[in-house]
């Protein structure tokens, strides 16, 4: 059972590290979504552990349908991430009807290789999940990390479970949305996947002693705290996903 953690510092991804998961998501601007992060914060968090590095490869919040322009930043981020001795990418690209755009999602993942390519929760979003998974398999995608289309993985658990059915070992089916050490169990157990994708993030106070009165950077209401992960938050929940009964996920997928 693998466990991945989204992490926008080095030191979430220390933490995340120590804490025993296998995998990170590397994003900048959480508060959106996730971003692509920098090429010197992707250099850091190399430098700082030896698990896997994934980054989400995605130049701006807000929908996943990208203009020329944006598609090309996201090419050339992809390159240079490669660079930099990243596992893997997390993409996800969109028509304006709500589909997986096949064309332009399969020219990325071929960019990408050798690494992993995770298709995130783009997949959410669009109009038919069925239509998607099959489509996302006919890019060549590793992973789909996804909610069941629901607002988190647990309400999508039902779908979860028919989509790691329908994938019958093509690709790998990643739950992810809204997942805690108090019900990551019981969803494992009843979905059958074999990847779990988690924050764990709690917020933290800025350590300024001034921050302003009146001046506003950003969109959100407390602007200048952030969010971090506890390496002991990661060891209590993966030590969680090593108590569910092995084959689980193999008893549930070929039902």
């Amino acid at each position: 059972m693998k466990l991945e953690i989204c992490v926008d510092s080095v030191e979430s991804a220390i933490a995340a590290a120590r804490g025993s998961a296998e995998r990170i998501e590397l994003c900048s601007a959480l508060s959106e979504g996730g971003i692509t992060p920098s090429n010197g914060l992707i250099a850091a968090v190399r430098k700082a552990v030896s698990i896997e590095v994934f980054i989400i490869i995605r130049p701006r919040g807000g929908d996943f349908v990208y203009s020329d322009h944006e598609f090309e930043v996201m090419r050339d981020d992809i390159r240079r991430a490669r660079e930099l001795g990243v596992d893997g990418v997390v993409l996800g690209l969109l028509t304006e009807e709500g589909t997986v755009d096949i064309a332009r999602t399969r020219s990325l993942i071929e960019e990408a290789r050798p690494l992993g390519v995770t298709f995130h929760r783009a997949f959410d979003v669009t109009f038919n999940l069925d239509r998607a998974l099959e489509d996302v398999i006919a890019c060549g995608a590793d992973r789909v990390l996804t909610s069941g289309g629901e607002i988190n993985a647990a309400r999508g658990s039902e779908r979860i479970a028919k989509l790691c059915r329908a994938a019958q070992g093509r690709i790998k089916i990643m739950a992810g949305g809204g997942i805690r050490q108090s019900n990551v169990s019981n969803l494992v157990m009843h979905t059958g996947v074999c990847e779990v994708h988690t924050s764990l993030g709690v917020k933290v106070a800025s350590p300024a002693r001034h921050t302003g009165v009146h001046a506003k950077i950003g969109s959100h209401v407390e602007e200048f705290s952030r969010f971090l992960v506890s390496e002991q938050d990661v060891r209590k929940f993966k030590t969680t996903l090593l108590a569910i009964p092995s084959g689980t996920e193999q008893k549930v997928s070929v039902e």
